[in-house]
C-alpha cells in the first residue's frame, strides 16, 4: 500500500461527488444570472496583507501565509469578499453602481477537519456594491433562499441579526473597536461568558451588560415579535435602535416578496469577520447543524483598501456543505438525462472507423466513449451496462459493408441496424 495520502483536511472526490458538487456550482452560476451577478475570477494567492486587514483574528490565526521565492509575504485566501473590494477599490472603481458580482472557486483555512469542515472547501460568493437600502439586503437573502431551492434542498432555516445591535450597545459604553472585535469573536464561537466579562474589564457598565446578556437570550420564529422585544431592551442606545429599525425593514421586504422563507431572529447574534457592519445571516437545513452559507452588510471595507467609500452587501455559500446537505436530505439531482455512447468494434481493423464514428458524435454535442480494451462484443456491452451508458454502437464487417452499424439500447434490451449517416438523428430523437 502506497505511503501517499491527502494532506490532512484536504481530500479527493469521486466522479459522483463530483458530479454533485459540478451541479451545485452550474446551480450557484444560473442564480448569478438570474440574479445579474456578472461572475469574476480572483487570484487563489493574494497578499497577507490584504486578506488580513479586516478577516478577524480567528482567520487570521488559520490562514495559510507564507514567504514567496521574492521574499513577500502572501497568502492563500481564506474568503473572497478581500479579493473583490481590492478590485472594486482599484480596477472597478469607475465603474457604475450597482455593481454585482459572483465568483466560485477553493478556499483555505488551517481549521481542525471535522464534519463539514475542511482546510481546503469551495465557496460560490455574491456581492452587490453601491447601494445601502434594505432592498439590496432583501436581494441578498431571496437570492441565498433561490439557489438552496435549486439544488432541490428543504425546510431550510435562515438565522438573522444585525451587527449594530450589539456594537451599538458596546460603542455608547465608549468600547475601543479592538475590544469590541474580541467581544463579537467570542460571542461567535457562543462563549457568551467570556464575552460578558472581557467587556465587563474593559469598562462597561451594569446595564450594558445586563442588556447584552438579554439579547443573548431573545431569539424566535415570529420574528417582528423579537424585533419589538429587542427595541424594547435597546432603548436609549441610539444606534442599536436604528439598528434594530434597518432589521425590521429588510425582513418585512423578504416577506412581502410571497415567497416563503423560514426566518429566525437571534438579537445577539455574532459573526466571526470583523468588517460586518449591518444585517448578517446564516443558512441551515434540519439534518446538517453547520451553516449552509452566511454574509451580511460590509459599508466600510471598500474604503480600507483606498477606494471610494461604498456600501456593499454579500453572501458566500459553502458548495461543499451544500452537497453534505443534499446527500443527507437524499436529494436526487434535478438534471437532464444525457445520453452516453460506448462504442464497440468487433474487431481490431475496425477501431479506425469506431474513432472516425465517434469523432462525429462529439461534433453533435454526444459524449462517446470507445472500446479500448480489445474485449470481446459479450465483455464490452456488460461493462457498458456497468456503467450505465445509454447506447451501444457496435461495428461490424458484414454491417459496415452496407455503411451501417448496430444501435443497442441498453435500457430497453433492443437493437437494430442503423445507416451511419443516421446515427445521430436515432440518438437526439430517441428513436429505439
Amino acid at each position: 500500500m502506497s505511503a501517499f495520502r491527502t494532506v490532512r483536511g484536504m481530500r479527493d472526490f469521486l466522479p459522483e461527488e463530483a458530479k454533485l458538487m459540478k451541479f451545485i456550482e452550474s446551480k450557484a452560476r444560473r442564480t448569478a444570472q438570474l440574479y445579474g451577478y456578472k461572475e469574476i475570477i480572483t487570484p487563489v494567492v493574494e497578499s497577507y496583507e490584504l486578506l488580513a486587514a479586516k478577516a478577524g483574528e480567528e482567520i487570521r490565526s488559520r490562514m495559510y501565509a507564507f514567504k514567496d521565492l521574492g521574499d513577500r509575504k502572501v497568502a492563500l485566501r481564506p474568503e473572497f469578499t478581500a479579493s473583490v473590494a481590492r478590485l472594486i477599490a482599484t480596477t472597478l472603481r469607475n465603474e457604475p453602481k450597482p455593481l454585482r458580482l459572483f465568483c466560485v472557486g477553493s478556499l483555505y483555512r488551517y481549521d481542525e477537519p471535522q464534519q463539514g469542515r475542511f482546510r481546503e472547501f469551495w465557496q460560490s460568493n455574491y456581492e452587490l456594491m453601491g447601494s445601502n437600502k434594505p432592498e439590496a439586503d432583501a436581494e441578498i437573502v431571496m437570492l441565498t433562499d433561490s439557489l438552496m431551492k435549486s439544488v432541490g434542498l428543504k425546510n431550510c432555516v435562515f438565522k438573522m441579526g444585525h451587527v449594530g445591535v450589539l456594537r451599538g450597545v458596546l460603542s455608547h459604553e465608549k468600547l475601543e473597536d479592538k475590544v469590541q472585535n474580541e467581544v463579537m469573536q467570542l460571542m461567535d464561537k457562543k462563549q457568551y461568558d467570556d464575552a460578558l466579562r472581557l467587556a465587563e474589564s474593559a469598562g462597561a457598565s451594569e446595564k450594558c451588560i445586563v442588556t447584552i446578556q438579554k439579547l443573548v437570550e431573545l431569539k424566535g420564529g415570529d420574528v417582528f415579535e423579537t424585533v419589538e422585544k429587542a427595541k424594547e431592551y435597546v432603548r436609549g442606545y441610539k444606534r442599536a435602535v436604528d439598528a434594530v429599525m434597518n432589521l425590521c425593514e429588510i425582513l418585512k421586504l423578504v416577506s412581502e416578496t410571497g415567497e416563503k422563507i423560514d426566518i429566525t431572529v437571534e438579537a445577539g447574534f455574532a459573526r466571526g469577520l470583523e468588517y460586518y457592519t449591518g444585517m448578517i445571516f446564516e443558512v441551515y437545513a434540519p439534518e446538517t447543524p453547520i451553516a449552509l452559507g452566511g454574509g451580511g452588510r460590509y459599508d466600510r471595507l471598500i474604503e480600507l483598501f483606498g477606494g471610494e467609500p461604498t456600501p456593499a452587501v454579500g453572501v458566500a455559500h459553502g458548495i461543499d456543505r451544500i452537497m453534505l446537505a443534499m446527500q443527507r436530505q437524499k436529494t436526487t439531482l434535478r438534471t437532464e438525462e444525457e445520453k452516453t455512447i460506448m462504442i464497440i468494434p468487433i474487431k481490431e481493423k475496425l477501431k479506425r472507423e469506431a474513432l472516425k464514428i465517434s469523432r462525429t458524435l462529439r461534433d453533435a454535442d454526444i459524449p462517446v466513449e470507445v472500446e479500448v480494451m480489445g474485449r470481446k462484443v459479450t465483455k464490452a456491452l456488460e461493462d457498458a451496462d456497468r456503467r450505465e451508458t445509454s447506447y451501444a454502437i457496435i461495428i461490424g464487417e458484414k454491417e459496415l459493408k452496407e455503411d451501417a452499424v448496430v444501435i443497442r439500447n441498453l435500457k430497453k434490451r433492443e437493437q437494430r441496424v442503423v445507416k451511419i449517416e443516421n446515427i445521430i438523428e436515432t440518438i437526439k430523437n430517441n428513436k429505439l
